[in-house]
């Protein structure tokens, strides 16, 4: 027991850098670069900022519970972005990204190697913390 309790608390300090990451991140790109959010990005970053802290909170009170709070949180936003990334990347999908506000969503600021964008490195946090968080719940039921 007090092994999966060490991994745990080890995969919740990890997703909650993930999404600490993730918050400075997106405040770099909007506050130093500069580049104003489209409308995707506010919600994406809606569903991103309150898994720092909570997830910073769960890991500080060792609370494998909040796992079972933050996991929807984290879903969603993976929804979110991967569709936000394929009105960038999908021809199919990128009509609709003209239609998103002042900012296009189908708007690139970034694209490193031809596929990294803010969008699919937000993918990326919200799927890795999805993926952490199924597996303390599976530990904590262990």
């Amino acid at each position: 027991m007090k092994k999966n309790a060490e991994k745990i608390e080890l995969i919740m300090m990890s997703a909650w850098g993930f999404a600490l990451i993730a918050v400075l991140g997106s405040l770099y790109f909007s506050e130093i670069r500069n580049y104003v959010p489209c409308e995707l990005c506010w919600i994406q970053r809606i569903f991103m900022y309150p898994l720092a802290i909570t997830l910073a909170i769960a890991t500080v009170k060792k609370d494998s519970k909040q796992a079972f709070y933050t996991l929807p949180l984290s879903v969603i936003g993976t929804a979110f972005s991967l569709y936000h990334y394929m009105i960038q990347k999908v021809p199919l999908f990128a009509e609709s990204g003209e239609a998103c506000g002042v900012i296009p969503c189908n708007y690139q600021y970034i694209n490193y190697f031809g596929f990294i964008t803010i969008p699919f490195l937000a993918f990326i946090a919200f799927f890795s913390i999805s993926i952490l968080m199924i597996w303390v719940i599976k530990l904590a039921k262990e």
